[in-house]
């Protein structure tokens, strides 16, 4: 089983790191907290796209190079904190969160490094099953959704149309895009990404009308034809404020973040983690296994590792031998 840390084991390690830091010298910035150099603490946040990708790093660690690895599971923004106070060395997919890079990163505390590309694109947006689409096919613009709004009334939103989100603490402008728009949608938190797959897959096995944020890389693309609807392109700036939103989404080219000292040990570990590339195929193969085919995480990662050496052994650093 993967070594999780419980959020009250991160607590104690948050509490032990800022004592440290307030008996060691202030010159001293906090990331530089002595470590165990033979364990690798990963972030896992919580979407099963992440999961799958920290799953098959960690796998690799282990059994190839000879690495502890701590996956901590832990949402996005204290993710970055927990980076900060060098508790965790690498946050695995970013999604964009450039305030929280201009906190941390060398413009601020210079605890963060950007890692590069993961090799995944991260395209959010809203969607609907297909057989929507087919049935209302203005319903994928603009103007034929703010015309359409009413098929996607329920019992809890009434009179508006509801715009199922997934979790509050995911990346988000969806709000801003209703005001924007002057949509008569109002937005349903499902609480999780699992739970919103849940809810689309009941609905769509009655072919019900849903309108719902979703994403990819996601496996569960690959279960259900959906149809993404078009708004006016991102342009630089559009989201600035998110209460008022007149774009889509931006396309991500999803990143890691590196705590800062990490990156200065230069070790084996960090170099793998730095030559590590997948793609959106790579991720959902592998978090398809773990969400609907109920495989334990570290046995899909396994399984992936298993089949996938011609792809993975081109991130292991020359010489990480030496060190086993």
């Amino acid at each position: 089983m993967p070594s999780f840390l419980r959020s009250d084991t991160l607590l104690r390690l948050f509490a032990v790191g800022l004592a440290l830091v307030m008996v060691s010298s202030c010159a001293v910035r906090t990331d530089q907290i002595a470590r165990d150099p033979n364990t690798v603490r990963i972030a896992v946040n919580g979407w099963v796209g992440y999961e799958a990708s920290a799953e098959v790093l960690a796998h690799i660690l282990r059994e190839e190079m000879g690495y502890e690895v701590q996956l901590v599971r832990v949402d996005e923004q204290p993710s970055w904190q927990a980076l900060d106070q060098g508790v965790l060395d690498m946050i695995v997919e970013n999604w964009g969160h450039e305030d929280l890079f201009e906190l941390y990163g060398p413009e601020g505390n210079g605890t963060a490094v950007d890692g590069g590309p993961t090799g995944n694109e991260g395209v959010i947006g809203w969607y609907v099953p297909a057989y929507v689409a087919d049935e209302y096919p203005e319903i994928t613009t603009l103007e034929g959704l703010k015309e359409n709004t009413d098929l996607f009334r329920t019992s809890q939103t009434g009179d508006k149309g509801e715009f199922l989100a997934g979790a509050p603490g995911f990346v988000s402008q969806d709000q801003g895009m209703i005001n924007a728009f002057d949509l008569d949608l109002e937005m349903v938190y499902a609480g999780s990404e699992a739970a919103q797959i849940t809810e689309v897959r009941r609905r769509a096995a009655n072919e019900e009308p849903v309108l719902f944020y979703f994403y990819d890389p996601q496996w569960f693309q690959e279960e259900i034809d959906l149809v993404k609807v078009d708004f006016p392109e991102y342009y630089d700036g559009c989201d600035a404020d998110l209460e008022y939103v007149d774009c889509d989404y931006p396309v991500y080219d999803l990143n890691k973040i590196f705590r800062a000292g990490f990156v200065e040990n230069d070790d084996h570990a960090y170099r793998f983690l730095d030559n590590w590339r997948w793609t959106n195929a790579d991720q959902n193969e592998v978090a398809a296994m773990i969400a609907d085919e109920g495989m334990d995480p570290s046995d899909a990662a396994e399984a992936w590792v298993g089949e996938n050496r011609d792809i993975w052994q081109e991130w292991l650093p020359e010489g990480y031998e030496d060190r086993i």
